[in-house]
């Protein structure tokens, strides 16, 4: 899997994004460019802006039990997997807007870099490694990339 905290991995990652255009359409799923946007930028909106809630204890426990590992490990996601409810994008977005605040997030991690994220908790999944969360994030990234063909 790839070190989305190495410059040369985000700036990959950034030429991809701006390969797409608000006309992308996606190789499978339900979701339109602009959503598919606002939904990679949810795992970022959980770690910097603490906007959606943290999952009580017991659902935190099955959480690590039942998904952590499938989001954290450098396995690709199955095409059409589930996805949690925080992440699920219904609404019409701004291609424009949800472009910029993205590669805004992306650009953030990489400058915080590694040392920033090993060892910190995660809203969902407690301590994470920086590899952990380099996986997590690029691994969602890249999938969903992909769908749009880039």
């Amino acid at each position: 899997m790839k070190n989305i905290f190495e410059k040369s991995v985000t700036q990959e990652v950034l030429k991809r994004i701006d390969n797409l255009s608000a006309q992308s359409q996606a190789e499978w799923g339900k979701m339109n460019i602009s959503q598919m946007l606002a939904h990679c930028s949810v795992s970022y909106e959980l770690e910097y802006e603490k906007s959606h809630p943290k999952p009580k204890a017991f659902a935190r426990l099955m959480l690590k039990m039942f998904v952590k590992n499938t989001v954290v490990s450098d396995k690709p996601y199955k095409k059409n997997s589930r996805t949690a409810p925080a992440f699920l994008i219904t609404s019409e977005k701004d291609f424009e807007n949800e472009k910029r605040r993205l590669v805004s997030f992306i650009e953030k991690t990489q400058e915080l870099g590694t040392s920033h994220f090993d060892n910190k908790e995660s809203n969902s999944f407690g301590k994470l490694s920086a590899n952990e969360w380099s996986n997590m994030f690029y691994k969602h990234l890249d999938h969903h990339l992909g769908q749009f063909g880039v």
